[in-house]
């Protein structure tokens, strides 16, 4: 191959990542986007919980124990 065939492979390959890096740019921004929403989303729904507890006078700040039920013996009809 010629210096110059080598050149024109070289643009062609430069020409191809910058059209991936431009793909890749526009599928970050909408990622990013959704991040945000989503980011946006739990803010609100954290401050509804914060509000329903303190409107309802407890300040349990975690899960109630699981309570554990009697172990019963299962009943197989053979």
């Amino acid at each position: 191959m010629t210096w110059a065939g080598e050149a024109l492979a070289a643009i062609r390959k430069i020409v191809l990542i910058e059209e991936r890096i431009g793909s890749l740019s526009e599928r970050v921004k909408v990622l990013t986007d959704s991040y945000v929403e989503l980011d946006r989303r739990l803010l609100k729904m954290e401050a509804k919980f914060e509000l329903l507890e303190s409107l309802s006078g407890r300040q349990r700040k975690e899960l109630p124990a699981r309570a554990s039920r009697p172990k019963t013996k299962s009943k197989r009809t053979e």
